[in-house]
């Protein structure tokens, strides 16, 4: 089974990446100045062009709804699909305007509530584990940080980007509202350093992502797909007996959500292992049939099979002897 190597954000930018970077940079912050309601109509156009004009991703987006929703009727599914494109093109409108927003915008247009679940953890000098999904903005979900107390340190788990120029503008657009952005690679030892210095992390984990072949350890029902999933946040979760719990995040209404935080596990050291994961699925699996049309269809969640996994599994202990 293939790896793919472990990538960190600590890297530099040549002169022509500075020079991109530069000129990225100061479109997207001119186009945030912008209103969000005209920023609104400005990529109103991209739902034409993505979805009516280029169909982007459309067999895939039609096929996890199909596969998901088999007992809804063609015409729900159908729209379902129309939503979903009209909200990516918001979120993109949404994520341009967070290179500005202030804090006080963001906390008028993300309202938190059962914050104690996690504030209570921070005072008494514990790690909070937040499991989210790609679902409504999960970029505005940084937002939460505003909350944070200031001798916590926020962040979040993120993939690094291969294009560097925009790795980095991504970095700088999550990190505005106070929380760090920490590559896979890093978060243990990032981890570490705050134990050590008695410091408690608010961790935010948007574990629903595809799994490498080799990291694929436990396998869930989930939006009725037989679906492997990662467990490396569980596993760093019950590591240091953090806090677990789900931020249910849900569309108000345009450009305003709400996050619900909800408990996973107040004390996971003794939890079972893969309790933690499937109780995040299950969470995110209600949280999606309440709204539907603002989970991230376009990604191909579940292009593997435990078929093609067995397969590999054979493959390999053949080569092996």
């Amino acid at each position: 089974m293939s790896k793919k190597p472990n990538k960190t954000a600590v890297y530099t930018l040549n002169f022509w990446e500075k020079i991109q970077y530069a000129l990225v940079f100061s479109f997207v912050y001119c186009l945030s100045l912008l209103p969000l309601r005209v920023l609104y109509i400005l990529t109103g156009g991209i739902y034409l062009l993505a979805y009516r004009l280029i169909g982007y991703r459309t067999d895939v987006v039609r096929k996890n709804i199909r596969d998901s929703f088999p007992d809804k009727s063609e015409k729900e599914r159908k729209q379902i699909e129309k939503d979903f494109y009209h909200f990516l093109a918001d979120y993109i409108a949404e994520t341009i305007k967070l290179m500005t927003m202030s804090k006080k915008e963001m906390a008028r247009r993300m309202t938190v509530s059962n914050y104690e679940l996690i504030g209570e953890a921070e005072a008494k000098g514990q790690t909070v584990a937040a499991f989210l999904g790609h679902y409504c903005n999960w970029e505005w979900v940084t937002g939460i940080a505003i909350h944070f107390a200031p001798a916590s340190y926020g962040s979040q788990v993120y993939h690094v980007m291969e294009n560097k120029v925009f790795d980095k503008l991504f970095l700088h657009i999550r990190e505005r509202m106070g929380s760090k952005c920490i590559a896979m690679a890093d978060i243990l030892r990032r981890r570490i350093e705050c134990l050590r210095r008695n410091q408690p992390m608010v961790i935010g984990y948007i574990a629903d992502q595809v799994p490498f072949w080799n990291n694929i350890h436990y396998w869930t029902n989930f939006l009725n797909h037989d679906t492997p999933v990662l467990t490396g946040a569980e596993t760093l979760t019950k590591r240091f007996g953090d806090r677990a719990v789900y931020l249910d995040l849900r569309r108000v209404r345009r450009g305003y959500y709400h996050i619900d935080v909800k408990p996973l596990f107040l004390d996971t050291k003794d939890v079972p292992d893969w309790e933690i994961t499937e109780k995040y699925y299950r969470e995110l699996e209600q949280t999606i049939l309440r709204q539907p049309a603002f989970y991230l269809w376009s990604h191909n969640r579940w292009k593997r099979t435990r078929e093609e996994y067995n397969q590999r599994l054979l493959e390999k202990e053949k080569s092996a002897n």
